[in-house]
């Protein structure tokens, strides 16, 4: 058992990373799934649900690498325009992707929403991960 203290950047990015590990393989699984059971429209939804999802967890831990690092430094960090910039062109880009995909896409909307909360999935287990293993 480590303590909460010793937890430092490289653990955060480290459980990202699992996350978004997690999350394809649950995406894989998932999609070759709903190809067999519903047809090719619903898992092509599932893996686009899965793909914001994963953008949505690189970004925010870009962001929060970011942050964590401008308040190690101090006033001397570095600016954070390109990562906000990154930020809002993939909350952009996500409307888009939604908006396409749920016009041309004939599948099952559920499969959207489970490739959506894939990655809330994926973070609870990392989230289960760390109980497990640190102490508060």
């Amino acid at each position: 058992m480590r303590a909460l203290e010793s937890f430092s950047d490289e653990d955060f990015r480290q459980t990202m990373l699992r996350a978004l590990r997690l999350l394809a393989i649950v995406s894989v699984v998932g999609v070759a799934f709903l190809w067999w059971k519903m047809g090719w429209q619903s898992a092509a939804l599932l893996a686009v649900g899965a793909v914001i999802s994963a953008s949505g967890l690189w970004e925010w831990m870009r962001l929060m690498t970011a942050v964590m690092a401008r308040m190690d430094e101090g006033g001397a960090a570095k600016p954070m325009a390109m990562v906000l910039l990154g930020f809002f062109i993939r909350l952009a880009a996500t409307i888009v992707l939604l908006y396409v995909s749920l016009k041309v896409l004939n599948g099952s909307v559920y499969a959207l929403a489970a490739g959506l909360a894939l990655g809330v999935f994926a973070l609870t287990v990392e989230g289960l991960r760390l109980v497990k293993a640190w102490t508060v």
